[in-house]
């Protein structure tokens, strides 16, 4: 299976623009998740009615799996504007399980109270875990159990298949 990276950020960022014109959904905030997510709304935030910087999103302490990952995570900085009311448009790489969109939520709640959370993925996998659904999909994969998807970035942003154990 060969994936094209530049025909699903392209059908994204189709599929994102007519969404807000439908939804009329003004004055976005873009919120990617370190750091696939960031690479993919860099990418997308062109697209979306926005006059906002990109936010980002570090959702390492709010994962339900944080103390098996170990003490030493690698954080990076969550830069989030004013949300409250807000309509957000949260960015990720890939929708596996769904517990990084369940945590990026529940960061996203402490900050206040957005009008409404939009979720665009790049690649959903359908293996979801929890009721957890992309309004916005670059492509669906059906992968094999020992495949992963493995994003490279920024620049160049690359997108390859990888076989584990």
């Amino acid at each position: 299976m060969k994936l094209d990276l530049d025909l699903s950020l392209a059908s994204m960022k189709e599929k994102l623009a007519a969404y807000c014109e439908q939804k009329n959904i003004q004055d976005a905030i873009v919120v990617g998740i370190h750091s696939g997510g960031v690479w993919v709304a860099e990418q997308l935030i062109s697209a979306a009615p926005t006059n906002e910087p990109l936010a980002t999103l570090d959702i390492t302490f709010y994962r339900d799996d944080f103390s098996k990952a170990g003490l030493n995570p690698k954080v990076k900085q969550t830069l989030l504007p004013a949300i409250e009311d807000r309509h957000v448009i949260l960015v990720d790489d890939v929708l596996m399980s769904g517990r990084t969109i369940r945590a990026a939520m529940n960061e996203i709640f402490d900050f206040g109270r957005p009008a409404s959370i939009t979720l665009a993925i790049l690649y959903d996998l359908g293996q979801h875990e929890l009721p957890i659904a992309a309004d916005i999909v670059g492509e669906k994969l059906t992968l094999k159990p020992n495949q992963r998807v493995k994003l490279s970035g920024p620049q160049p942003l690359e997108v390859s298949l990888i076989e584990t154990q």
